[in-house]
């Protein structure tokens, strides 16, 4: 998948998949994926941190032949050799992790770069790397148990701020759920990134159509 039409599936769907092993109720990732991808998401990052290298290799080989079945954009959380490998549609990083302008010589032009923001500040330093990344992740919205050391909660208001001023598609990002998606909808995103809340249902087909809903029908974001 080209770069260009992996943005234009970005910027249609309002629901963005992460896998999370420990918390999929028992399911395997590749599991999870088949499920999520069944239901109708189209964006899918694997986020995997304490496995070794082979067996993530070994785990996202089968993911890209998934994801490609479904056309589905393939995105991996901060590994880009292991990105490489697999021919994913491309990374998300961090603030910690390469630098955007690095990963985009690594890579090359085709594949599609996501980068974590916090702040204002941030957002502003990536906004001014466009056309070296592609959008933004904006949070951490609500608290999240997903990540060891989560950056602070940043609330609504940021979600708020980056849809008014962020030169990049972003997705919201960070304890976002069914019962506050709407809110996160309402202040602005477009794309939100679930996890837990799909990662631990019980049928992940209706989680998906109540956060999907969620999204398209939302509600006054100040009681958040």
């Amino acid at each position: 998948m080209d770069r260009m039409h992996a943005m234009r599936i970005f910027t249609a769907l309002p629901i963005y998949a992460i896998t999370a092993e420990k918390l999929s109720a028992g399911r395997t990732d590749s599991e999870f994926v088949q499920a999520v991808l069944a239901a109708g998401v189209r964006l899918v990052q694997y986020r995997e941190k304490e496995k070794t290298m082979r067996a993530m290799y070994d785990e996202c080989c089968a993911l890209r032949q998934l994801t490609r079945q479904y056309g589905a954009v393939f995105l991996i959380d901060d590994f880009v050799g292991l990105a490489q490998a697999v021919d994913a549609d491309g990374v998300h990083i961090g603030q910690d992790d390469l630098p955007p302008e690095v990963v985009r010589r690594l890579l090359g032009p085709d594949k599609i770069i996501g980068l974590s923001t916090h702040n204002a500040s941030q957002l502003e330093q990536a906004s001014a790397l466009s056309g070296v990344i592609d959008y933004i992740g904006v949070g951490p919205v609500f608290y999240t148990q997903t990540k060891e050391k989560p950056a602070p909660v940043t609330g609504l208001s940021y979600v708020r701020y980056a849809a008014q001023h962020s030169r990049l598609p972003f997705v919201a990002i960070g304890g976002i759920k069914e019962h506050n998606i709407a809110a996160v909808a309402a202040a602005g995103a477009r794309t939100a990134a679930v996890v837990s809340d799909i990662t631990g249902a019980g049928n992940i087909a209706e989680k998906v159509a109540a956060l999907r809903a969620g999204m398209t029908s939302p509600v006054s974001s100040r009681a958040y």
